[in-house]
């Protein structure tokens, strides 16, 4: 099967484009080719999805399969107009941050409401305006495609620096800070499983509408088992929302965050979406453990980009904790 890869030169693209090419498919990445080198057996093609003839350079090609991990809505509309046809299966990998409401529990992609989406005559998302703009590009493509909302991806070569934060963390051992309680929900999905699943989508020409993320796990769970995995001895010192709000410790990624942890009742939705669909439509997930192992690895190996609290930070936050339980 002849795929095109609208990217392919950083985390999901390349995994995709990797997994693509360990089945046999023939390959072709296309991007601007400034985010990293494309996977070993796929071809490059540059082009400029920001000007209105930045496809030229794929005229009189033919594929199969097209997948897009755009972000902007006028790099999606120039693509659907310029690649898409009856007989080529289209993927489109939008994003969770679609939906409208993060506070209600076990929603699906089929029902959950989503939010307005930005303007029609948008050309560049913002952070600010990202789900509105994956909207956008969502309704660009249209109806007839497979439309994979990924979760929180996760693994080796991830550029956010979010997941890495616990392995690296687990790694070192002692008292972890952790937030919220042990039962609350975390939900992601290993990049390369999310890649081998939309290279399956385009082999069986699935279509429609899923979000690809594994499945709902407990925090407490969750940490044992990566702990386990990277043979770290840790004690964990479970912390409520209102103290780490009190001392500055900050939600989901970032300078002094504590990556993966939203605040609830606000994003009780958020990670615990119902995804059985997308599992019986192929999707499988590693064990966290395996991708939490695998993860610091490539952190050792590459010096990859961790965020979230410093070891400092964190010590200074689990003493205010303590003393405040003494007092």
């Amino acid at each position: 099967m002849r795929i095109l890869i609208l990217g392919g030169s950083q985390f999901l693209g390349r995994a995709i484009a990797a997994h693509a090419c360990a089945a046999g498919h023939d390959v072709t990445c296309a991007a601007r080719g400034l985010a990293g080198p494309i996977a070993p057996g796929a071809r490059f093609v540059r082009i400029d999805r920001d000007v209105a003839d930045g496809l030229a350079p794929l005229t009189g090609a033919t594929f199969d399969a097209v997948v897009d991990v755009s972000r902007h809505p006028g790099q999606v509309r120039r693509a659907v107009a310029a690649l898409k046809r009856p007989n080529v299966h289209w993927t489109f990998v939008s994003t969770i941050s679609v939906y409208a409401d993060n506070r209600i529990p076990g929603q699906r992609a089929d029902t959950a409401p989503l939010r307005e989406p930005a303007a029609e005559d948008l050309e560049h998302s913002t952070d600010a305006i990202y789900g509105a703009a994956k909207v956008a590009c969502e309704q660009a493509v249209g109806g007839d495609a497979f439309i994979c909302r990924a979760g929180l991806i996760a693994g080796p070569e991830d550029p956010t620096g979010r997941f890495a934060y616990w392995p690296a963390r687990l790694a070192r051992g002692g008292e972890v800070l952790a937030p919220g309680s042990p039962d609350d929900a975390v939900q992601f999905i290993d990049v390369r499983d999310l890649a081998q699943w939309i290279v399956h989508a385009a082999e069986v020409r699935l279509t429609g509408i899923y979000d690809g993320i594994g499945p709902v796990r407990s925090r407490g769970e969750f940490m044992a088992e990566c702990a386990s995995a990277l043979n770290a001895s840790c004690t964990f010192t479970w912390v409520d929302r209102a103290f780490l709000e009190a001392h500055d410790v900050r939600r989901w990624a970032g300078p002094r965050s504590l990556p993966i942890w939203l605040p609830l009742p606000d994003f009780a939705g958020f990670l615990t979406r119902d995804t059985s669909p997308a599992r019986e439509a192929g999707l499988t997930s590693r064990p966290p453990g395996n991708t939490a192992r695998d993860t610091l690895h490539w952190l050792h190996v590459s010096g990859g980009p961790v965020v979230g609290l410093t070891g400092d930070e964190e010590k200074d936050v689990l003493a205010a904790w303590h003393a405040e339980r003494v007092t």
